[in-house]
C-alpha cells in the first residue's frame, strides 16, 4: 500500500496541474472565439474576390496579369510552413509537419530545381532544423492575432519575386479551418493565382459580363494582387484559429484526465488511510489486552 504522505503530495500536484490546464483551456477558448470571428469575416471577402478573379480569368479579355500566368518551367519553388510558437496543442503541429515531410520526400530535388523553405512558428523551425532541412527564412512574430500589414509585406515579396521570374511556384502548408469541428492540414498552391479560382469556376458555369471603369488593365492591376494577399492572409487566420481549437481540445482532455487521476488517487488515499487506522486500532487493542 502506498504511503499516505506520498499520495497527498501526488494529489496536490495533480490538482495544481488541473488548475493550470483548466485555465489554459479557458484562455484558448477566448482566443478561439476572437480568431474565429476574424477568420469568418475574412472568408467572405476572400471568397468573393476569388470569384471575381475567376470571372475575369474566364472572360474574353486581351489583357492579363503576370500572377495569372503559369511559368514555362518550375525551377524555383517556395514552401511556406505555418506552425505555432508554443506547444500543448495536441497534434496541430505534427499534422502540418507530416504533410511537409511528405512534400519534401516527393520533391525530386533535381540539380536545376530550387526549393526554398520558409517557416512561421518556433515549433516548425526547431523540427525542420532537427531534420536537417535548410530554412531560408523564419518568422516567430505570428500568434493568435496575425496582422494583415505584416502578412502583406510577405505577400508583396512573393508577388515581386513571381513577376520578376525569381519564383515560379508558391506552396503553403497549414491547417485549413473548415468549421469548429473540422480542421485539415493541407499543402496548397497559391501561386500561380489561378489555383485560387478553381472552386469558383466549378460553382459558376455561367459567364458574367463586366463593364470596366476606368479600364480593365487598372482593375486587374489592383484586384489580382489583392486576391492573392487576401488568400495568403486567410491561410494565417486559418492556422491561428485551428491552433486555438487544438489547444482548447488538448487542455480539455488534460483537465479530464487530471480529474480522473484525482479520483483514483483519492480512492488509494482513503484505502491507505483506512488500513493505517485499522492497524493503529489493532495495536491499541493489543496493548490494552496485554495490560489486563
Amino acid at each position: 500500500m502506498a504511503n499516505t504522505r506520498e499520495l497527498v503530495k501526488r494529489l496536490k500536484a495533480v490538482k495544481n496541474i488541473r488548475k493550470i490546464t483548466r485555465t489554459m483551456e479557458l484562455i484558448a477558448t477566448a482566443r478561439f472565439k476572437k480568431a474565429m470571428d476574424r477568420a469568418s469575416e475574412a472568408a467572405a471577402y476572400t471568397r468573393k474576390i476569388s470569384e471575381i478573379v475567376a470571372d475575369l480569368s474566364q472572360a474574353s479579355l486581351t489583357l492579363s496579369h503576370p500572377l495569372l500566368e503559369k511559368h514555362d518551367s518550375i525551377d524555383n519553388t517556395t514552401l511556406l510552413v505555418l506552425t505555432s510558437n508554443r506547444g500543448l496543442c495536441g497534434g496541430y503541429n505534427g499534422s502540418v509537419l507530416r504533410h511537409v515531410m511528405q512534400r519534401l520526400k516527393s520533391d525530386a530535388r533535381e540539380p536545376d530545381k530550387n526549393l526554398n523553405i520558409e517557416v512561421a512558428g518556433k515549433r516548425g523551425i526547431s523540427f525542420l532544423k532537427f531534420q536537417g532541412e535548410p530554412i531560408d527564412r523564419s518568422f516567430t512574430n505570428f500568434e493568435d492575432n496575425p496582422a494583415f500589414a505584416v502578412v502583406e509585406e510577405i505577400a508583396d515579396r512573393y508577388i515581386q519575386a513571381y513577376i520578376s521570374g525569381k519564383l515560379d511556384k508558391l506552396e503553403v502548408a497549414y491547417t485549413k479551418f473548415e468549421s469548429a469541428g473540422v480542421q485539415r492540414a493541407v499543402v496548397e498552391t497559391l501561386l500561380p493565382i489561378t489555383q485560387l479560382t478553381n472552386s469558383s469556376k466549378e460553382e459558376k458555369s455561367s459567364s458574367v459580363e463586366y463593364e470596366f471603369l476606368p479600364s480593365a488593365e487598372e482593375i486587374l492591376t489592383e484586384i489580382v494582387p489583392a486576391a492573392f494577399k487576401a488568400r495568403l492572409f486567410k491561410c494565417f487566420l486559418d492556422a491561428a484559429v485551428s491552433e486555438q481549437i487544438a489547444r482548447m481540445v488538448a487542455m480539455k482532455r488534460a483537465t479530464e484526465n487530471a480529474q480522473e487521476m484525482i479520483g483514483a488517487l483519492s480512492q488509494q488515499y482513503n484505502r491507505a488511510r483506512q488500513a493505517q487506522i485499522t492497524g493503529e486500532l489493532a495495536e491499541i487493542i493489543g496493548g490494552a489486552a496485554a495490560l489486563e
